[in-house]
């Protein structure tokens, strides 16, 4: 008899394998033991990662794919997970020792109604200082609140959908989690910065998304239309947003016209100044 794990960690993985002693090392520092790590190999091609993770921890499991993407990868991993709860981990993130735990007790806490729990976020690297997470389904529409870090139950992946697998630059986990949102999962936040995100002016969200953010954004209005005409935003800012929104109504109608009057190009360098600001006034506040 196989005896299944409480939860399965899935770490899409693409030429990443420099990052790998320092995941491994983070997992194992977990004060909850019950879980698997499922690596998924999305078609890479760098030597030095290819040979990592064929000598990797016999207890870990590689799939292997050819790239396809982050969605695809994360899609891959959890399709074959063990576990009803699931966690996405990027190559080169860490986690506070307590995640895990954490984050299972506040989701058992919360009752089967819950689709996930999730943490505040310590940044290092480029940034320093701690991003609050939060979940509302008014403010989803605007800014990624959650992240993709989380813990929750596969069953909510699957009806959300999954990751869109053709969202291939960036913002594939903000459209994922508004549609988990508006699946009627809500979300358990845990208010600890207990998930460690290594911010990189190079990386993708304040290299290569951050230059294409007026077209994805833009994607993502097209693909959810209905959530996004004025009428249904404003029936939905008086339901979950008037009394529990952290947006000014103010900067997102300025945030809406901005997308609609300026080009993508001046919208992408707003965006990425914006940004870049946020990363040096919390460096400056350390």
């Amino acid at each position: 008899m196989t005896i299944m794990p409480t939860i399965s960690v899935v770490v899409p993985c693409y030429n990443g394998g420099k990052f790998l002693d320092q995941l491994t090392a983070t997992l194992a520092r977990q004060t909850f033991r019950d879980f698997e790590v499922v690596i998924v190999n999305d078609g890479s091609t760098d030597l030095a990662t290819l040979e990592k993770l064929s000598t990797l921890d016999p207890t870990i499991r590689v799939v292997h794919q050819e790239n396809r993407g982050l969605s695809a990868a994360r899609n891959a991993g959890i399709s074959v997970a063990r576990a009803d709860l699931v966690m996405a981990l990027d190559c080169d993130d860490q986690l506070e020792p307590s995640y895990l735990a954490d984050t299972l007790a506040a989701l058992q806490a919360a009752g089967p109604e819950a689709g996930f729990a999730f943490t505040n976020v310590r940044l290092t690297g480029a940034g320093h200082g701690v991003q609050e997470r939060y979940s509302n389904a008014f403010d989803i529409l605007f800014k990624n609140i959650i992240g993709y870090s989380m813990l929750m139950h596969k069953a909510a992946w699957l009806k959300a959908g999954g990751y869109d697998e053709s969202m291939l630059d960036g913002y594939e986990d903000w459209e994922f989690n508004l549609r988990l949102v508006h699946s009627g999962y809500p979300g358990v936040a845990v208010p600890k910065p207990l998930f460690l995100y290594t911010a990189s002016t190079q990386g993708m969200l304040l290299g290569h998304t951050s230059h294409r953010h007026a077209a994805v954004w833009r994607r993502i209005r097209q693909k959810h239309r209905d959530l996004y005409r004025v009428s249904s935003l404003l029936q939905l800012y008086g339901r979950t947003g008037f009394r529990r929104s952290r947006l000014s109504l103010v900067r997102l109608i300025a945030q809406l016209a901005l997308a609609k009057l300026v080009s993508d190009a001046w919208h992408n360098r707003i965006m990425t100044f914006v940004r870049r600001s946020r990363m040096s006034i919390a460096q400056n506040a350390q």
